[in-house]
């Protein structure tokens, strides 16, 4: 009898194992070009954190997301990257914004080129 009730409470918590591990979400791709920023959001961090001057282009980009939350770290990490904001400023509209944007994509043609004829 006490071997049964081993036998029942070990397939419980396998049971319950399961059935926990079944409804957890997956994990969001870590990737800058992700769209969903719980993907995005570590990663431009991790980025930054390394240098990695890949990410800038997909930065510039972020600067004109919908979710105020991307552009703050876009040009958090934008800043630490090139040492420039351009007078950026994630919390203003989007008509405020747009002078800073014409900046950046400016930047970001001559970077471009800069980098092709390396």
């Amino acid at each position: 009898m006490k071997r049964l009730g081993l036998l029942r409470s070990g397939a419980a918590c396998v049971g319950l194992i399961c059935f926990t591990s079944a409804c957890a979400a997956p994990r969001p791709v870590r990737v800058v070009s992700n769209p969903d920023p719980s993907g995005k959001i570590p990663a431009i961090k991790l980025s930054v954190q390394r240098s990695d001057m890949s990410v800038v282009a997909q930065l510039v980009k972020d600067l004109d997301s919908d979710d105020p939350a991307v552009r703050f770290y876009a040009i958090e990490g934008l800043e630490r990257l090139t040492g420039e904001t351009f007078g950026y400023r994630y919390f203003d509209d989007e008509l405020e914004r747009r002078p800073a944007l014409e900046k950046w994509d400016a930047w970001l043609s001559g970077w471009e080129a800069a980098s092709r004829e390396r």
